[in-house]
């Protein structure tokens, strides 16, 4: 798994990818008052399936409570990487891109 964001470190690779970025997200969210993270995913503006590899670009929103305040994250953008195996289809890597910061 390989995975790129927009907070520091901003890479995570390898088999314990997703566990070592969740930790540091809520590393990060403490350290800076944030917490409830919640995401909706609208409808792909992309999709890609050659054989057993896929690819998905997905429009996001984010909403998240930083020191009591309720914040909406518009505009971001998920863009992932699947394999087709023996278990299915999993995510091989995935790139996080902000959005735009307001108040809810």
């Amino acid at each position: 798994m390989q995975i790129l964001d927009g907070m520091a470190p901003h890479v995570w690779q390898g088999p314990t990818a997703t566990r070592d970025w969740w930790h540091d997200v809520l590393a990060e969210g403490e350290h800076l008052g944030a917490s409830g993270y919640h995401v909706t995913l609208g409808e792909p503006r992309h999709v890609e399936v050659n054989g057993a590899d896929g690819y998905v670009v997905v429009p996001t929103t984010m909403t998240f409570d930083l020191n009591g305040q309720q914040i909406v994250q518009n505009g971001g953008v998920f863009t992932i990487a699947l394999r087709n195996g023996d278990d299915g289809w999993r995510l091989t890597a995935w790139a996080w891109s902000k959005g735009i910061n307001s108040l809810g």
